[in-house]
């Protein structure tokens, strides 16, 4: 999915009746070592993809609840999508509180719902011209999302931008995606190929090796501001606990 997620600022899931969405749950790999998941999380919470200000080498989360509001003009149909979506996350993740909200000023993300045709104007009202030229012809994404941080590497506020008119997988994909990487996981790779934060890979659903991610990012034990070392010192028994967890909620075999 041509996604992109940028780092702005120094300081059966939804779509499981799909068929392009069911038939890769049934293919979905589900199985994977510790050092397959320690490898995607640090190449997905560290780094950035794209970024503009600030430093990429800190654990980046929110450390507060996350109040997602969507605007649209229209398209209750994906606003509904979009709430299913959320509701998928928050099921999934254990330590992460997540919800919609009706109340623009109690979000912390914020999700714009537009034409594909009005994509980059709302790029470049989100984050001026210039850059949106420069996301423009280094990723040409088909949606976006950033965040900015205050000096403690804690999220507070993130913008996610998803067009309603391409279709329903790209819908999904783009919103579990954006929304999953809103939340940290902000630098895409191309080297593990089980994440959906790599641009050869579309999901359209919460995969399993995404959900060993978000867990561990969330996990009280890595905290916002965390350098590797720190995090390598901690994932062993982090890990174990969210093998369990991860285990559990997706009624994983041994």
């Amino acid at each position: 999915m041509l996604g992109c997620a940028a780092e702005f600022g120094a300081n059966a899931g939804a779509g499981g009746e799909l068929p392009a969405i069911a038939s890769r749950q049934r293919s979905e790999k589900k199985s994977f070592t510790d050092g397959e998941i320690v490898d995607g999380f640090l190449k997905t919470a560290f780094g950035a993809e794209y970024h503009l200000a600030g430093r990429v080498d800190r654990i980046r989360k929110f450390d507060t609840p996350v109040r997602v509001f969507a605007e649209s003009d229209g398209r209750a149909d994906r606003k509904a999508q979009l709430a299913k979506v959320v509701a998928d996350i928050a099921r999934r993740v254990q330590h992460l509180d997540i919800a919609m909200t009706d109340d623009a000023e109690a979000a912390n993300v914020r999700v714009k719902l537009v034409r594909d045709r009005d994509l980059y104007r709302t790029i470049s009202t989100f984050y001026g011209a210039e850059k949106a030229r420069e996301i423009r012809s280094s990723l040409d994404p088909q949606c976006l999302s950033g965040f900015r941080k205050n000096e403690k590497f804690e999220i507070e506020h993130s913008d996610v931008i998803l067009t309603v008119d391409n279709g329903d997988f790209v819908f999904l994909d783009c919103a579990y995606e954006e929304l999953l990487q809103s939340l940290g996981p902000i630098n895409d790779t191309a080297s593990v190929p089980w994440t959906m934060f790599n641009d050869n890979v579309s999901m359209g659903f919460f995969d399993v090796y995404d959900q060993y991610i978000l867990n561990l990012l969330y996990d009280p034990r890595i905290k916002a501001g965390m350098t590797l070392p720190e995090v390598r010192n901690v994932l062993p028994e982090v890990l174990a606990d969210v093998r369990t967890w991860v285990k559990q909620v997706n009624n994983l075999a041994e």
